[in-house]
């Protein structure tokens, strides 16, 4: 998921991916036990499209619909393992038809039961072309997604997938158009949650004012200024709030929000801001959070553009990529919080595999210069780096284009948006000239995740408009392997591939730099860059 959960229980050891949530001690002054009526806060950003699960593939709105929704599955924050959720067991026997069967008992935030088709009818609704939602691609290894999604130019022949069966209240198979030995991966994200019936009747208004079955119950949206959510007293999910509610608060600039967390207006931030890496743990002692993530920070290109989109251009985005001092800007301008990245995939996500960037990830000014020059030069001379002045990445991006100008004699500079609902907007919206911020956290802890969702033609979060029929054949076949592990194997020879072309250029990996106020305690975050929402607790 754009800066971005699924079946361990199926074969535990596939993946080697363990959270270690940094140990928080409780100490902070007030009384150390907790009140589960009171509300706590979170630092934000405005959500880019409705609140509508199949519309947020970026953290803005992905947060929020995270703790409004539950779906079949989710990962316990602790151990990275799946667990069950709204699913009481999924059965497969060949890896293209599954069984879901539901727990009896769950409940929508208007008091209707989730029953298997609010699952289907869901999942048929984001697909849908018709619908314009951002992660219909989601469902495209469901069996009759290209009737209800066929390509450009073409009309849906159905307004339902023929992979999808309703068998009773609990009970529903989904069959795929080939197997997937990793699909119970995907099940956790936002994108396969249930809707309820009242949804369909209204989805514009319940964008606005969603109805879900999570954790957390909307209160309220005051654009630009919050989200306020409750507690549901009938969720019936395996994670009980420990508190009353998250309350989303939009902030401009990180540096507002780390000088809100520090005198306790704000209780739980995203990340600290350039400026406090030096400083944030003195700062804030044993509140401090430094944690691991799954997380990469990439640039990319706008391929879709013809002065990108020339063979030959592949050679000046290698060049630029060697132009970048990556060592050197993790060691000062980040503080050392960050590691230079040598692959697309981020550390501690199974299947990564370092070096697959190989020299091009490396500070080479001599080679750059001869790459572009054999490119045919970067467009005009000229490069811009689009990203939002709300999260903190002038500083770095300012030092990526001075790595860029001092190497190569291309000038680059920075162009920010006021948010990141702004510069997503144009990101997806295809209205971006050259060269723009994007990074990836985790949906699920495999290769794949990194990859088939960002790379592959078509994908709901290719942002560059990459396209390489050997990138997705590779991808269909990892898809295709008889086992997760022979997946694993497989996208990492897709992802070898992705050097020849450079769509996006990995700059370093993310860890957790975060903290929380004195009026809350048990914060501890994920390898999704996320605190266990629920078990956040306010202090009485």
């Amino acid at each position: 998921m754009p800066v971005a959960a699924r079946a361990r229980w199926v074969l535990a050891a596939a993946t080697s991916v363990v959270l270690v949530a940094t140990g928080c001690s409780s100490s902070g002054g007030g009384s150390s036990s907790s009140d589960t009526s009171k509300t706590f806060s979170y630092q934000s950003s405005e959500p880019q499209n409705p609140l509508q699960p199949a519309n947020a593939n970026e953290t803005g709105g992905g947060r929020i619909i995270q703790n409004l929704f539950k779906g079949l599955v989710d990962y316990d924050p602790t151990t990275a393992k799946i667990r069950m959720q709204v699913a009481d067991k999924i059965d497969t026997s060949d890896s293209q038809t599954f069984t879901v069967t539901l727990k009896d008992g769950w409940k929508f935030h208007d008091g209707t039961p989730v029953h298997a088709k609010n699952f289907v009818d869901a999942w048929n609704w984001g697909a849908s072309t018709a619908n314009n939602q951002i992660n219909s691609s989601w469902f495209s290894d469901i069996e009759g997604y290209k009737d209800v999604h066929p390509g450009k130019g073409s009309q849906p022949t159905a307004d339902k997938m023929s992979g999808l069966t309703v068998q009773d209240d609990l009970h529903f198979t989904v069959k795929l158009s080939n197997k997937v030995s990793y699909f119970e991966y995907k099940l956790g994200y936002i994108a396969f949650s249930p809707l309820p019936d009242g949804f369909f009747k209204d989805p514009a208004g319940y964008g606005q004012k969603p109805v879900g079955n999570g954790p957390y119950q909307f209160v309220s949206w005051s654009h630009n200024q919050e989200v306020v959510t409750k507690t549901f007293a009938d969720y019936q999910g395996v994670d009980k709030p420990k508190n009353g509610g998250v309350v989303f608060k939009m902030y401009n600039t990180s540096e507002a929000a780390y000088a809100d967390l520090q005198s306790s207006n704000l209780d739980v931030m995203d990340q600290v801001p350039p400026s406090a890496l030096a400083t944030y743990k003195s700062d804030l002692g044993d509140r401090a959070i430094d944690s691991p993530q799954g997380a990469i920070q990439n640039v990319g290109f706008t391929l879709y553009q013809a002065d990108w989109s020339a063979p030959d251009k592949a050679k000046v985005r290698q060049g630029i990529s060697m132009a970048i001092d990556r060592d050197t800007i993790t060691k000062t301008v980040l503080q050392g919080s960050r590691k230079a990245a040598s692959a697309w995939v981020a550390e501690g996500v199974e299947g990564y595999k370092e070096g697959t960037c190989g020299d091009f990830c490396k500070f080479d000014p001599a080679k750059a210069k001869a790459l572009i020059t054999e490119g045919g030069g970067v467009p005009g001379n000229k490069l811009t780096i689009l990203y939002n002045a709300d999260g903190g990445h002038k500083e770095w991006v300012d030092a990526v284009c001075n790595s860029i100008r001092q190497s190569t004699g291309v000038d680059c500079t920075g162009d920010p948006k006021p948010d990141f609902k702004t510069a997503r907007a144009a990101i997806t919206g295809h209205q971006v000239d050259g060269m723009f911020r994007t990074g990836w956290v985790q949906d699920y802890p495999l290769n794949a995740n990194f990859l088939a969702d960002v790379y592959r033609t078509g994908a709901a979060s290719n942002d560059t408009g990459y396209s390489s029929p050997q990138f997705d054949q590779a991808a269909k076949q990892a898809d295709e392997a008889p086992s997760v592990a022979d997946t694993v194997t497989g996208y990492q020879a897709a992802e070898a591939v992705l050097a020849s072309g450079m769509p996006t250029l990995p700059l370093w990996y993310y860890r957790t730099n975060s903290g929380y106020s004195t009026k809350v305690q048990n914060v501890k975050f994920d390898s999704f860059g996320n605190p266990a929402w629920t078990q956040v607790e306010v202090k009485g």
